[in-house]
């Protein structure tokens, strides 16, 4: 007796081509699920290559500015040469910080200055409100900072919560057609198990585009959670400084 075996694994790999490859060229729904999900997986690497540069270097600017700040004798002078310091969040919170008290000191020796008043365009009627001004300086200095550096990284969280739903969607689709197109005159796995397939390639590539993300959108934040640390202890400094030689 002559055993015969049905070259059913042919109609799924005919030419060597892979379920991507079918999927890729199967057209409709699961097509642009596809390409959806490379184009949110393209700017997220786009993102974490971007991002990672910019911490790195708002990191880096606002140690070395730090460190210049605590070897400075006079922040006038600090001031003036800060315009050819590397721009960092710690130097423009100086900036920002010095500005306000450096009005501050005009108002107190009588050089002009802000009329007075209870708006907040006013002048500070007493140290303690003129403290607070150099503070809310810095606090908004910071804040922008931060926010600036947090931009975009959110998209990150956004791909990793809904690139395995949007691959679940086509994986769906795909086998919902795998069914409705059932051929009745050929063997059922030879019709559908390639169908079957190609849809389940959506699934993977939505799980290739989730995974970075979520990854580098932890490790981004934690970056910039370090940073802003960083920012307040350099706050907290300077205020101390600001207190001790102004306000005391």
């Amino acid at each position: 007796m002559t055993l015969e075996f049905t070259p059913l694994a042919v109609a799924t790999t005919e030419g060597g081509a892979s379920a991507l490859d079918h999927a890729l060229e199967s057209g409709g729904v699961v097509l642009g699920v596809l390409i959806l999900l490379m184009v949110l997986s393209l700017i997220s690497w786009f993102i974490i290559g971007y991002k990672t540069f910019v911490i790195w270097g708002a990191q880096r600017g606002s140690r070395s500015f730090i460190q210049t700040f605590r070897n400075a004798t006079r922040l006038a002078e600090l001031f003036r040469d800060s315009d050819t310091i590397e721009d960092s969040p710690a130097r423009n919170m100086f900036r920002a910080g010095y500005q306000e008290l450096n009005l501050l000191l005009r108002e107190r020796e009588g050089g002009g200055g802000r009329p007075s008043g209870d708006g907040p365009a006013a002048a500070p009627s007493s140290p303690s409100e003129a403290f607070e001004n150099i503070e809310r300086a810095l606090q908004r200095a910071q804040r922008n900072a931060i926010s600036q550096l947090e931009y975009a990284v959110t998209f990150l969280a956004t791909v990793g919560s809904a690139a395995p739903f949007i691959g679940l969607f086509g994986t769906v689709w795909g086998i919902m057609n795998a069914f409705a197109n059932i051929d009745t005159s050929k063997p059922i796995l030879e019709t559908v198990t390639p169908h079957i397939a190609e849809a389940l390639v959506a699934t993977a590539i939505g799980l290739l585009a989730a995974i970075p993300a979520v990854m580098a959108y932890n490790w981004l934040l934690g970056r910039i959670r370090s940073l802003q640390v960083i920012l307040e202890d350099f706050a907290t400094d300077y205020l101390n400084i600001v207190r001790r030689q102004f306000f005391s």
